[in-house]
């Protein structure tokens, strides 16, 4: 643990603390099941869920990580212990969590279902002016309501404290004095900061900015022009002077999304539609339950030389898992010709609620179905009834979104096109 010897009589100008849950999904699993404790453990999405979500400290250090595929998982450690993900669960114990931080301080900001940011600035008296005590505290809070452990980095930007909070995982507390932020950061490649991927850092590279402390070499103007206010926050960043402050609105969404990685060579056609059928019911779902419907739908296909992808457009706003189906329908007899789908998405953009578009040309009673199905499933549980056609998927579980939030899904989703996620990306650990 990093520490700063500060004086008890005057606090910093700007306290931020991140609390990262360690391993989160995986710790769940150990937790609730004593047979998985010291099991390098992998959680996957639903029964035939093929890649690791979330690995264990033991599956770590096993080189299982996030992403890697259950038959690479099973070829390095036989032992490797796969588990499907419970989202309602994983949701619950984040919702225990979120609500004990609050008590810290009221100021907080949900980053996603594992991680939190707490602006302390206002309370550093209340707790004495000790920022490492305010650390040890919200460990404790954390580990009493939940039973699990977190990593805390603290420091006078939301960007430097994420990435503090990485430097002692699992169960760690790192310090970083706003003073010596800049310092500290200097021989960090940007890659590590928190919402600059490879496409960002690609254009820095330009200039020969690869590391932090390269980035004073070129005046604030450079990535003002080229990203706006975005790069202006990009510049200070590096700097170890992020000006973002704990958002704390729950913002409408800007669009919704639904993907899946399908299982090796998988070219039979009623197989690939069974799959777009699923995404497509899991996002009609998301739509009614939020009260939205949209017209406008990318979907995009992943084959071994690249992505295939196209706007759909519907005559009119829809929610109806049918209708997004038959869009993936006509994409697929325009834009595949039989080869291997390794990937699927759909991307519903610009979500608009429902009744503020209506459609004239409705029949009575074309959402009955859906209206039963939602509310079978809201009492038994995702799919619990579903079409036929998707039986086999069914059993997938539901997936948890980066975007969560404590009061579901925050919709917002930063990926607009596949093409566009290694830029957006959130690095989680």
């Amino acid at each position: 643990m990093n520490s700063i010897n500060e004086s008890h009589s005057r606090g910093w100008r700007r306290m931020i603390a991140l609390v990262d849950m360690d391993a989160f999904f995986a710790a769940v699993e150990q937790m609730d099941n004593p047979r998985l404790q010291g099991c390098p453990v992998g959680v996957v999405n639903g029964e035939q869920g093929s890649t690791i979500i979330a690995a264990s400290y033991e599956a770590r250090a096993l080189g299982i990580r996030t992403g890697t595929s259950w038959a690479d998982a099973r070829a390095r450690c036989p032992a490797f212990v796969r588990v499907v993900s419970r989202p309602a669960r994983y949701s619950e114990i984040s919702n225990r969590i979120m609500s004990a931080l609050q008590e810290v301080t009221p100021e907080l900001e949900v980053f996603s279902i594992d991680e939190a940011f707490l602006d302390l600035t206002s309370c550093q008296a209340y707790y004495r002016y000790q920022p490492e005590a305010i650390g040890r505290l919200i460990r404790a809070t954390v580990l009493k309501v939940s039973g699990l452990s977190c990593s805390v980095g603290i420091s006078g930007d939301k960007t430097t404290a994420k990435w503090a909070a990485k430097q002692a995982k699992p169960g760690g507390l790192t310090l970083v004095h706003p003073d010596e932020a800049e310092q500290r950061l200097a021989n960090i490649p940007l890659t590590e900061l928190c919402g600059i991927g490879p496409g960002i850092a690609e254009f820095f590279a330009q200039y020969d900015v690869y590391r932090c402390g390269d980035m004073k070499r070129i005046p604030i103007s450079v990535p003002a022009q080229r990203f706006g206010n975005l790069g202006r926050r990009l510049w200070l960043m590096a700097q170890g002077r992020d000006p973002a402050a704990i958002d704390q609105r729950t913002h409408e969404p800007k669009s919704l999304s639904h993907g899946k990685i399908l299982p090796p060579q998988v070219r039979e056609v009623t197989i690939i539609h069974g799959f777009f059928m699923h995404m497509a019911e899991k996002l009609a779902t998301r739509l009614r339950r939020h009260g939205y419907v949209v017209q406008e739908y990318h979907i995009s296909m992943r084959c071994p030389e690249g992505w295939r992808q196209a706007w759909m457009r519907t005559e009119q706003g829809t929610s109806d898992g049918a209708e997004i189906f038959r869009l993936c329908k006509r994409f697929l007899r325009q834009h595949w010709f039989g080869e291997v789908v390794q990937q699927i998405r759909i991307h519903a953009a610009s979500p608009v609620r429902s009744g503020m578009q209506p459609d004239f040309f409705a029949l009575p009673g074309d959402d009955s179905v859906n209206q039963a199905m939602d509310d079978v499933n809201g009492q038994f549980g995702a799919f619990a009834v579903h079409r036929g056609s998707m039986h086999a998927h069914a059993r997938s579980a539901p997936v948890i979104s980066p975007a969560w939030s404590r009061n579901g899904m925050r919709e917002g989703h930063s990926a607009v096109t596949p093409a566009d996620t290694s830029k957006n990306s959130r690095k989680k650990t």
